[in-house]
């Protein structure tokens, strides 16, 4: 018996899958066409966004500052995070074949566990210098240095990329005998560890507990923070007051809640009864969608964001112009 493109098993040898089918939206070709225009749309937009507050963080001096600091190197770990799975999903829309070699499938691994723990730990970070800017205003500029905005920016990097680096290695090394198709547009655990020919209860219950670790930890910390934030701003006897400090977290709390809200869904309730549908849109939201929103809504809550990007907007004008 031969399989296709990877894989074959025959009445006396195993070969190992040196390559994995991706099958991502099925569908007529018209549905395709469409799929296709949104998701390139999509990430032309989260690029041009992200890409437009990396700038004006860079250009406007006022924004030297650990908010926009944090919110720069944000935007550019969402940049990496669509572009790890995106580029790849718009080519295999028009591919025959749909494969991507083992080597490929473990490195989009890698880097979109790697991302997405990273963006926890980031939105943390960032939860922690709303905190300190409302709850601790007098004491801030002494505690959030430029230096310690460095290391927890190190960190969150660091640890992002090490989280999960031991159990995908582990992964890596089972055997794969065949079947190779993956019915996902990504290369994700569940799919990838159903097509092992060993078994895998250990290593999966293990990267399932590393991830639910991370994904609880970093938001029991969040809400933890944003509580005492809370408290604080009921103490301020000013509506203007009132404003200016919901105005300051409310476009995070909304990042957070479209982010943790996907994810928690899929990588700590059960989602066994899901259907594969249910599971590739779920993942569509927090991978693509997500990280195409968050430049709006940083920038639609924010004057002095505003303001810096009509000014790189009209720079760039200005250059295409001449």
């Amino acid at each position: 018996m031969t399989l296709n493109s990877g894989g074959t098993v025959n009445n006396s040898q195993i070969s190992t899958v040196t390559q994995f089918v991706l099958l991502g939206f099925s569908g007529p070709w018209k549905i395709q066409i469409v799929f296709f225009s949104m998701i390139l749309l999509v990430y032309i937009l989260t690029l041009t966004g992200n890409m437009a507050i990396i700038c004006a963080v860079r250009w406007d001096h006022r924004l030297h500052t650990p908010m926009y600091i944090l919110l720069a190197n944000f935007s550019f770990l969402e940049i990496w995070y669509v572009t790890c799975t995106v580029p790849n999903m718009l080519v295999n829309f028009f591919s025959k074949t749909k494969t991507i070699s083992f080597s490929g499938c473990f490195t989009q691994f890698y880097l979109f566990f790697s991302l997405g723990t990273t963006e926890c730990f980031f939105l943390c970070v960032m939860a922690y210098d709303r905190y300190l800017a409302i709850c601790h205003p007098l004491h801030y500029p002494s505690i959030m240095t430029g230096q310690l905005c460095a290391v927890l920016v190190s960190l969150c990097w660091l640890i992002g990329f090490l989280g999960h680096s031991i159990s995908i290695f582990l992964i890596s090394q089972l055997p794969f005998c065949g079947p190779n198709i993956i019915d996902h547009f990504l290369c994700d655990v569940d799919p990838l560890m159903a097509l092992s020919c060993a078994p895998t209860y250990i290593i999966e219950h293990v990267f399932h507990s590393v991830s639910s670790l991370f994904i609880i930890l970093t938001m029991v910390y969040i809400l933890g923070s944003y509580t005492l934030v809370l408290r604080t701003v009921l103490q301020i006897p000013s509506s203007a007051g009132w404003q200016k400090a919901f105005s300051t977290c409310g476009s995070h709390l909304v990042v957070v809640s479209l982010f943790y809200g996907t994810i928690m869904v899929m990588y700590v309730s059960p989602t066994s009864g899901n259907s594969v549908a249910t599971h590739k849109v779920i993942t569509l939201i927090y991978s693509v969608v997500t990280p195409v929103l968050n430049p709006l809504i940083y920038s639609l809550r924010n004057k002095d964001m505003k303001y810096a990007l009509y000014h790189v907007f009209c720079a760039m004008r200005i250059t295409q112009s001449s």
